[in-house]
């Protein structure tokens, strides 16, 4: 992405003010993907949970991605004041792209590209051609570009095991960065593109339901329900577990979770695991969502 060499004394100082051109809010990132500039508040005895979450309002940086800025002067002092970076992150859900990054795993041992197919068969959309970013495991990232005013949440494995969407609040990691597993690169025949619109059927998926959903009553947990179980018993060998983990996971916070161990079990068993191994799987389930609650 780095296409001008204007006093840049880094590689990632230089990828970072190539992104800002396109309008990327950027911050430096050290090679363990993380913020490269830590908190201003660390230590400060006088800073504690009681007191509302500083977002750089005392005009120190270190505040994360609310550092990101797509202002060049901004950008040089953020990396200046953190010389060791070896990357930098782009905000998410910021004008003018308000990006949305779908981000397609490979450490889960899940065919996390697959499972997108199926989900965009599944609800009838289909991923336009868009900015592809590919990272150091094997993944790739999907820049898609949201609606002003509708902020995405970040989550983790919601949409179907693998995938992880980033969004406000959160950062991509910009091609050109490298960290301790190797460089982020863009797709090839990718380079040349926008962050595409992200299509309608997907983005009600990314969104939270509104409140009126919790008021469907059984119809809308019996339609979940056998969803998840749908979605156990096509489970591919490799899978099954962390498929059949995370519908337990969703069963259990949509507060259907009791009525579907057996279902559940039934479709594991269908897929090929045992009813011992499904039984434990779901039981971790629950016991991670109570932790949670």
């Amino acid at each position: 992405m780095a296409t001008i060499g204007r006093q840049a004394t880094t590689p990632a100082l230089a990828h970072a003010l190539s992104a800002a051109e396109r309008g990327l809010a950027v911050l430096p990132l050290s090679r363990t993907k993380l913020p490269a500039l830590r908190s201003p508040h660390r230590g400060d005895p006088g800073y504690g949970p009681s007191q509302a979450p500083c977002h750089g309002e005392c005009g120190h940086p270190g505040h994360g991605v609310y550092d990101a800025s797509a202002d060049p002067a901004r950008i040089r002092a953020l990396f200046a004041a953190a010389p060791w970076a070896t990357g930098y992150g782009i905000a998410c859900g910021r004008p003018p792209h308000h990006l949305i990054g779908v981000d397609l795993d490979t450490k889960t041992g899940t065919d996390s590209s697959a499972a997108l197919r199926e989900i965009a068969l599944r609800h009838l959309f289909t991923i336009p051609p868009t900015l592809v970013v590919m990272t150091p495991s094997g993944g790739r990232h999907l820049w898609l570009s949201g609606p002003p005013g509708v902020a995405v949440p970040n989550s983790a494995g919601r949409l179907a095991p693998g995938i992880d969407i980033r969004g406000a609040g959160g950062y991509l990691v910009g091609p050109g960065s490298r960290s301790d597993h190797g460089a982020y690169a863009v797709a090839p025949g990718t380079a040349h593109l926008a962050p595409a619109p992200c299509p309608r059927a997907l983005l009600r998926l990314l969104l939270p339901p509104p409140a009126a959903a919790h008021r469907s009553g059984p119809s809308r947990a019996a339609r979940d329900g056998h969803g998840l179980v749908r979605f156990v018993r096509g489970a591919h060998e490799g899978q099954r577990n962390t498929c059949l983990f995370w519908a337990a996971c969703r069963a259990y916070e949509s507060g259907i979770g009791p009525a579907l161990v057996d279902p559940l079990v039934d479709a594991a068993r269908a897929a090929g695991l045992t009813e011992r191994e499904a039984r434990a799987t779901i039981a971790s389930a629950a016991r991670l969502t109570a932790r949670d609650r």
